[in-house]
């Protein structure tokens, strides 16, 4: 009788085969559960972007072929005022939307964190964001309506007279940041408490031994320990707010006077009812490189990487 055993030697030749065909096994496995997201990221995302980048050097409209015409998308629009114009307009709104946003949201995170926890208010908390933007857009439409709005009702039951919250220049804006402020920020909010929740007690408890009032405590302990979560949440508001679209449609559509004729709703109105596809692609190729180089400035000086539990 012939007994086969195997060597040291070869156990340990095998052992790097088999998980090397372990691996492989993994990553077919993955790339199955990967593709659709991929196939929709390429065809919705980077098709759409490449696609955009070629328009943006010609003129193209839907009666026609396009056309290359070089950089005159982009000379034309150095000497467009509306476009000028819309991107002052559009900073004005990130600025509001940002800095009162961010604030609010940390002060209802710092509100939950310290007195509640219930999931219920948070559900509460959460329920403007899971409204359709356009419906809570309409809603608010109609109640700062300057003659039957029930917000210039109470205004009047004070002795205020009624403010025309879309129809004022020095309005429009302030008014259109405040409804999108009041969508975002209970999701912002649920975002820096778990951020919150990250922090260790310990930190906490030896700030307290050490005789650290609460305001001094949030900013020297919570704010530097939050820096990870708000960067991420400066970032996502930043290129949202550069983004916003619905609203104005649905309220102002870029009054008045282009009081609220932000980047985006300018590039909708040159490509799809002026038709003008090829300098509306210049625009949007342009508003994509200042999200871009935005982001990575924050991300940089923000120090993203960083933590200072570490």
């Amino acid at each position: 009788m012939t007994v086969t055993t195997s060597s040291p030697a070869s156990a340990a030749t095998s052992t790097p085969a088999r998980r090397q065909r372990q691996k492989l096994g993994d990553l077919k496995v993955a790339m199955i559960f990967l593709a659709p997201a991929t196939l929709g990221f390429v065809v919705f995302y980077i098709w759409p972007t490449l696609r955009g980048a070629y328009l943006s050097f010609t003129e193209y409209s839907l009666l026609q072929p396009p056309e290359f015409n070089g950089l005159q998308n982009y000379e034309r629009m150095v000497q467009d005022s509306f476009f000028w114009n819309a991107l002052v307009v559009t900073v004005e709104y990130v600025v509001i939307n940002i800095g009162l946003q961010t604030v609010l949201a940390v002060f209802i995170a710092m509100l939950m964190y310290r007195l509640t926890k219930s999931i219920t208010v948070r559900a509460v908390i959460l329920l403007p964001y899971l409204i359709a933007n356009v419906v809570v857009a309409l809603v608010w439409y109609w109640m700062l309506d300057f003659q039957v709005g029930i917000v210039n009702q109470a205004l009047t039951w004070v002795g205020i007279d009624p403010i025309a919250f879309f129809g004022e220049s020095h309005w429009a804006i302030p008014t259109v940041a405040g409804i999108n402020i009041w969508r975002h920020m209970g999701y912002t909010a649920l975002l820096v408490f778990a951020g919150l929740q990250m922090i260790p007690s310990y930190v906490y408890e030896a700030a307290e031994v050490d005789g650290s009032s609460e305001w001094q405590t949030f900013w020297r302990i919570t704010l530097p320990l939050l820096r990870p979560v708000l960067v991420m949440v400066l970032v996502v508001t930043m290129i949202g707010s550069f983004q916003v679209f619905d609203t104005i449609a649905v309220t102002t559509q870029g009054g008045p006077i282009n009081a609220t004729r932000v980047i985006y709703f300018y590039i909708y109105e040159r490509a799809f009812t002026r038709f003008d596809f090829g300098y509306a692609s210049a625009m949007a190729m342009v508003l994509f490189a200042i999200l871009a180089v935005v982001s990575l400035l924050q991300l940089r000086l923000l120090r993203a990487k960083e933590s200072d539990l570490a």
